[in-house]
Order: C-alpha cells, then sequence, then structure tokens
C-alpha cells in the first residue's frame, strides 16, 4: 500500500515571496495544486505559473478587498474542483515603537493581518462544510504572539488575536472533521527581524537554545502534519523558534 499523500488543492495567501514562496515552491513539488494570491505579482510567480500550468493559480489583490477574496476561492474551486486546505500566509510586519505608529498605519496591520485571513478563512471554511470536505486549515502566526518585543506591539497583537481565533476555530470545526492548527515561527533573519538592530539579532540569537534563527525549512515539516498528517491534532500553536519560547 503507497504512503504517499495525495495530491490536494491548498489555498495559500502571500506566496509571491519569502516564506510564502518557499511554502508554495514545496507544496507543487510534492504534486499539490496551489492557488496563491498577493498584492503584487513578482518574476517568481510569474515563472510558477509558466512552469507549472494548470496547477497553479495566481491572481494579484489586496486581501483586504472582500469581494476579490471572494472571486478568488470561487475561482480557485472552478479550476481545481474544491479546496483542501487554507494557509493564512499574508502578513505585514511593524517598524516602529507604538508611539511613533499613525492610526493610518495601526489600522493597516490589523486589516490585513487579522480581518483580511479571518474572511479569507471564512469564504473557505464555508466551501469546506458545504461540500463535506475534512480539510485542514493552518496559520502563520509567530512567537511575537506571545512573547514581547519593543517596537513590535501591534505586529504581536495581531499574531496574539490570530491564535487565539486558531483554538476557537478549532473547537467550532472538530466536530464537522476539519482541523485547525497554527504554525509560529522564530525570527526570520530576512524577515521579521529586519527591524531590529544587529545587537539585537545577535542576543536573540545567543539567548536560543540551538544558537540560530528559523529558516523556511524549519516550518516545512508542520506545514505536512498540519495539512496532510492523519492525526487528531486541532487547536494547536507550534512553535518552531530553535527552543526561544520554552
Amino acid at each position: 500500500m503507497s504512503t504517499e499523500t495525495p495530491s490536494r488543492t491548498i489555498l495559500l495567501s502571500g506566496g509571491s515571496r519569502g516564506l510564502g514562496l518557499a511554502l508554495v515552491r514545496h507544496l507543487l513539488a510534492g504534486g499539490h495544486a496551489v492557488a496563491t494570491f498577493a498584492r503584487n505579482e513578482t518574476p517568481a510567480v510569474a515563472a510558477l505559473a509558466r512552469e507549472q500550468g494548470d496547477r497553479f493559480l495566481f491572481s494579484a489583490f489586496d486581501g483586504r478587498d472582500a469581494a476579490a477574496t471572494q472571486r478568488f476561492v470561487a475561482a480557485a474551486i472552478e479550476r481545481f474542483g474544491g479546496i483542501d486546505g487554507l494557509v493564512n500566509n499574508a502578513a505585514v510586519g511593524q517598524d516602529h515603537l507604538l508611539v511613533n505608529l499613525s492610526p493610518e498605519r495601526i489600522t493597516e496591520l490589523l486589516e490585513i493581518n487579522v480581518r483580511a485571513p479571518v474572511l479569507l478563512t471564512r469564504a473557505v471554511v464555508r466551501h469546506m462544510l458545504v461540500e463535506g470536505r475534512r480539510g485542514r486549515i493552518v496559520t502563520i502566526t509567530s512567537i511575537c504572539g506571545s512573547r514581547g518585543y519593543a517596537g513590535l506591539t501591534v505586529y504581536s497583537a495581531t499574531k496574539g488575536a490570530m491564535d487565539a481565533f486558531t483554538r476557537s476555530l478549532a473547537r467550532e470545526l472538530g466536530p464537522r472533521g476539519i482541523l485547525v492548527n497554527a504554525i509560529a515561527p522564530g525570527f526570520f533573519l530576512s524577515e521579521m527581524s529586519s527591524v531590529l538592530a544587529k545587537e539585537q539579532i545577535e542576543t536573540i540569537r545567543r539567548r536560543t537554545p540551538t544558537e540560530r534563527l528559523v529558516t523556511d525549512e524549519d516550518v516545512v515539516p508542520f506545514l505536512d502534519l498540519f495539512l496532510f498528517g492523519e492525526s487528531n491534532v486541532t487547536g494547536q500553536v507550534a512553535y518552531v523558534d530553535g527552543g526561544l519560547t520554552f
């Protein structure tokens, strides 16, 4: 009997660069169909569209646009026949102390990091429930949701909100066979840590038991477990941070 994971259709937000792009490539390499969106198309995404053909769908739009989000979910369902898993990855960071953040920037952080993924999840879950799919929901959060870091106050609040969203949604959907989990990475050298000084980065690295920052490859095993593993795991936040949070 084959132990390979059957091909699934995964919708992932923010798949044009960084961790999102790495996860898209990993899923495609695993034989899955992927639908992803971001505010702008990148050369990497354009190349994937040429290479992958019908297994890949990309659209450029702002995830805060609820109508555009609904249209994209519908397009993914039409293209692939349904959605088996959702990865909420799209988010923006914070680069100022709270007293220096404008009200407009605070609103932007809340809308992109909380409102947009909640509405996207709602759209996908409604499809899963109608189709009776035993789907999977995975949200990429952050260790900032459970630890405090100066200069990341509102960002941390948004990630903490998505951790709470994960736990509550898992209770709602568990009886319907839909598993809901989150992955909370630590500091990536080229992502969240870009707002920190070199001295802060070195301090974080030194205080991490493994003495290294997180890479895309560290996240992949948890993504596979939560999307494809035959498990009874739901409502969990997996910290992928080299032991920094324990």
